[in-house]
């Protein structure tokens, strides 16, 4: 994909006056010798700082969104005086999800308008008044809207693999997605342990500004030391620069050669923009929907490990909490697997193609977690219905980890590769259908498990999984003929 083109290019036609009008001397582009303001380019060191920057607020915002699982019944009660709903209990969890399908639709377009910089601190902020919020909500309906506003704005999620794509060149980036993706794993285990142990010792409350705290210090360091990483922004800064400096009006970036429209209109045009790109991309579609059901399988172990841990095998919150670390290990090991061998795949594939590139190289991973993963869901249904000894179940649950983050993080790769310099609107498409799954799919395990039982419940679901397992694989055979047919990732 040429990233001088805009993604609808049919929305952003330049007619032929307006080119007449601007020469090509008039356009202000990165220098090809080297250019310190290209984020290509910028050192090494702190390319990596970025990218640990970001894991720090990812580990923040999965603590804050973990840490409540294994207390969420306790919530519950605590704030409808005794009361305890299964529904509520489930909603207190998976509501993040419901307002994390609405912010990208909203930040991914922003960041491309203002860029970065400016969109991740509004939502740093957001996130740490909607978290407090949360702290001192006297009800479940406050509570639960507050989750769901703390959910609306999480930036991390979708800006932090299009700031990688910024900085990054493709053979790198696997690494860079792959150390972000290790940090939140981080925060899944660490966030029912120590929430579970806050809460018995000080009440469910301090776990809340704990988050509070985690979220001011990350928002404190990128305030200060995070740049601008989005090319067209920095471009456009510059122009106005040099504008302003030599008087030449005409100095233009290749993506304002038509600035005649409105800033609520372009705003609007990049807020549809994600719609339009999952509706105008069809691999995009069946891999958003074969990484949205993977995902949901995470909410629907997070929402039934506490309950069968505590009901079928009689332990505390605090050692349900800690019970969560297993998740966390399996997925931590495939992550370091996938960061020694996303990049040697595609590196090796892109070799055997005579040093042409492609996204599809990033699939041979999943594939292997596409059937994986569907087995180890109704695997962790039979053990739970066996009752067999707890750390069988704990193996499962890690295994379970390791095969969703062979799913998920080959697809994050494969969408920053495909879509390149508006890799954060192809993103957003997969977070808002992945955090509509999970919102909805959860909501139907305690009526499946109530009729069939822990074993056939959790089977139906990963028997769907099965079912879109071929998926990954038919994108992997043909996806680079399939991308041609859609003018957003068709190769130029």
């Amino acid at each position: 994909m040429d990233e001088t083109q805009p993604l609808l290019a049919d929305v952003h036609l330049v007619d032929t006056e307006r080119c007449d009008e601007v020469s090509h001397k008039d356009i202000v582009d990165f220098n090809v010798d080297g250019d310190v303001e290209n984020p290509m380019e910028w050192p090494a060191a702190y390319k990596w700082s970025i990218v640990f920057l970001l894991s720090f607020m990812a580990f923040t915002v999965t603590f804050t969104c973990i840490s409540v699982v294994p207390i969420a019944s306790q919530i519950v009660s605590e704030l409808d005086n005794g009361h305890v709903s299964k529904s509520s209990s489930v909603l207190l969890v998976t509501i993040w999800e419901l307002g994390e399908a609405a912010g990208p639709l909203l930040i991914a377009p922003l960041s491309e308008v203002f860029g970065r910089y400016p969109v991740i601190n509004g939502a740093n902020v957001l996130f740490i008044l909607a978290t407090a919020l949360a702290a001192v909500s006297q009800s479940t309906p406050l509570f639960i809207g507050a989750r769901a506003l703390t959910g609306l704005s999480v930036a991390s999620n979708v800006l932090g693999p299009a700031i990688v794509g910024d900085m990054f060149v493709s053979e790198q980036r696997g690494s860079a997605i792959s150390f972000i993706a290790l940090a939140p794993l981080i925060g899944g285990s660490l966030g029912p342990a120590i929430g579970g142990a806050i809460a018995e010792t000080f009440g469910w409350r301090w776990v809340l500004w704990l988050s509070v705290c985690l979220a001011l210090a990350c928002e404190l360091v990128f305030f200060t030391c995070f740049r601008e990483t989005y090319k067209v922004a920095v471009l456009r800064r510059r122009a106005a620069k040099l504008r302003k400096e030599t008087g030449n009006l005409k100095l233009r970036t290749a993506f304002d050669m038509d600035d005649r429209k409105s800033g609520a209109h372009k705003i609007w045009e990049c807020a549809v923009r994600p719609a339009i790109v999952l509706s105008g991309s069809s691999v995009l579609q069946v891999l958003s929907l074969h990484g949205a059901l993977s995902f949901s399988y995470y909410y629907v172990f997070s929402t039934t490990l506490p309950e069968i841990l505590q009901d079928l095998y009689s332990l505390s919150p605090a050692a349900t909490g800690l019970a969560f670390i297993s998740f966390s290990i399996g997925s931590a090991i495939s992550v370091i697997l996938l960061n020694i061998l996303l990049d040697k795949i595609y590196v090796k594939l892109r070799d055997q193609h005579k040093g042409a590139g492609a996204p599809e190289y990033r699939l041979p991973i999943a594939i292997f977690g596409a059937f994986g993963l569907p087995l180890m869901v109704s695997a962790y249904g039979w053990v739970s219905q066996m009752r067999l000894p707890l750390p069988v179940l704990l193996f499962v649950v890690g295994v379970l980890g390791s095969a969703l983050m062979f799913v998920y993080l080959p697809l994050n790769a494969y969408v920053v590769d495909a879509f390149g310099l508006y890799a954060a609107s192809g993103m957003t498409a997969i977070i808002v259908t992945r955090c509509l799954m999970s919102t909805v799919l959860p909501l139907a395990t305690d009526p499946l498990v109530t009729r069939f039982g822990w074993g056939v419940g959790l089977s139906v679901l990963g028997g769907i999984g099965l079912v879109l397992t071929p998926i990954p694989v038919l994108v992997f055979r043909y996806g680079s003929r399939w991308r041609q047919l859609s003018k957003y990732t068709k190769d130029e």
